[in-house]
């Protein structure tokens, strides 16, 4: 799964602010949510797979940290889809002028 399928869902974007402020263990993320442990943990396995988390063992607990640079092709891709419709907004606004 790529970033964008991975971000597709709203429970894993919650989980991503929650690991954004710092490290967190699975049970921790979990219990931020009304969902089953079982359920967290196929997003985090996700979010995991397409590297937008980091996994690190501690003994019996597994620490999910924000690998930022994953990242960034989501937003490297937003912000060409920004400058896109920014640029074409403005060469209406100018042709809008021009009429008025």
């Amino acid at each position: 799964m790529d970033g964008f399928e991975a971000l597709a869902d709203p429970t894993r974007r919650k989980i991503i602010e929650l690991v954004a402020t710092g490290p967190r263990p699975a049970g921790e993320i979990a219990r931020h949510f009304s969902v089953s442990r079982p359920a967290i943990s196929q997003h985090l396995n996700i979010l995991s797979a397409s590297e937008i988390l980091e996994v690190e063992p501690r003994g019996r607990q597994r620490i999910y940290s924000l690998n930022k640079d994953a990242l960034e092709g989501p937003l490297d891709w937003l912000e060409a889809q920004r400058q896109r419709w920014n640029a074409a907004l403005d060469r209406l606004e100018s042709e809008m002028k021009k009429e008025g």
